[in-house]
């Protein structure tokens, strides 16, 4: 049986989850806070780090700002896809306003800009606004990879 660790996006304990369970709404040992949560996570830097380091679940990152239009535009796709997704993929938000210095460590030219990691290495990269069946196309592609 394979397993997933999961950092808990409430307490940041490490949660180890059968694969066959992401689907059933695990908790978190230490905080019983859902570990898979069906709306996107909102990170900062270091949070961020600490997923890359840790988690084997993909992971796909919406790099945005508060004041792009674009970014507007998509972030309700976005959040909706988060729940789409919930146990095969995990997406979170990083304010790129916020956080310049992970934004710059990534080298984001644009945004929005969606990253996709797994095992804490950039597999997939794609810049500006998608409509709700783009984003679907390109997140089922990244499940297949």
């Amino acid at each position: 049986m394979s397993e997933h660790l999961l950092i808990c996006p409430g307490c940041d304990a490490k949660n180890r989850v059968p694969s066959t369970r992401l689907q059933q709404v695990p908790l978190c040992g230490k905080c019983r806070a859902e570990l898979v949560p069906s709306e996107a996570l909102t990170l900062g830097g270091p949070k961020l780090d600490r997923l890359l380091a840790n988690e084997t679940l993909p992971l796909v990152v919406d790099f945005w700002a508060p004041w792009c239009g674009p970014c507007l535009q998509m972030a309700p796709v976005f959040s909706a896809a988060a729940g789409d997704m919930s146990g095969q993929l995990r997406l979170a938000k990083l304010d790129t306003e916020a956080h310049q210095a992970a934004a710059a460590r990534f080298g984001i030219r644009s945004i929005p800009t969606l990253i996709a990691f797994h095992h804490g290495k950039e597999v997939a990269r794609q810049s500006g606004a998608l409509s709700a069946g783009q984003l679907r196309q390109w997140l089922e592609s990244l499940k297949q990879s």
